[in-house]
């Protein structure tokens, strides 16, 4: 069961990958775990990120291909696994099919979660988080005990910078240049499934595990 997750930032599809890598015991696969981890590890393809990322540059899409091909070349993905994050243009998803072709592979699902703009503003708008211990909650779904007190440790309570509007709609611009057209992409190979965001998380949850039956 190999997985990608489609969708803008804040329609929750980070959420959904992780209920769904524990449903069905395959690892949840995030670029940015990836890179920390051999970076950690100190390993050849660590160190060439390390490079880019020490000067604020984007790891070019051949390095991450490399990096996520070697870990889902790993013992625990042989049933499947989700990828988050990954590929977000089209030069990185036809590396991946490209690099998963030699070895026999291709991806079986491209579920998109799909939220309107005004949505997701609305959404990201009311989160907050802790200044101290780093827990997040929603004005509206999970709000604090106390209004702008962390319930965890007492602390205060902000909306962070790429929460505020201006901020969320210049990263919806970006995803609509350079990732909505992956949408197209894995459509054209007849593998894309559409969920509706807007609906409350258990329920965006079951229609993709009806889809993944």
């Amino acid at each position: 069961m190999k997985i990608i997750m489609l969708g803008a930032p804040g329609a929750g599809k980070g959420t959904q990958a992780k209920q769904i890598a524990s449903k069905y015991n395959i690892p949840h696969i995030s670029t940015g775990d990836i890179f920390r981890a051999n970076i950690k590890n100190g390993t050849e393809l660590g160190k060439k990120a390390k490079e880019y990322m020490d000067q604020g540059a984007l790891v070019p899409d051949e390095l991450t291909c490399d990096l996520v091909m070697d870990r889902i070349q790993e013992a625990d993905c042989k049933n499947g696994f989700v990828l988050d994050g990954f590929p977000r243009t089209i030069p990185q998803a036809e590396a991946l099919t490209n690099a998963l072709s030699k070895i026999g592979e291709k991806m079986e699902y491209a579920i998109d979660v799909d939220v309107p703009d005004e949505n997701i503003v609305n959404r990201m708008g009311g989160r907050r988080a802790c200044v101290n211990c780093g827990a997040t909650y929603h004005l509206v779904s999970i709000p604090p005990k106390k209004e702008g007190i962390c319930d965890t440790c007492g602390s205060e309570l902000i909306l962070r910078d790429d929460d505020k509007p201006e901020t969320v709609q210049k990263r919806l611009t970006v995803y609509h240049e350079q990732t909505q057209p992956l949408i197209d992409y894995y459509k054209g190979q007849g593998i894309l499934h559409t969920v509706d965001g807007t609906v409350p998380m258990e329920e965006v949850f079951a229609n993709i595990v009806s889809l993944l039956g």
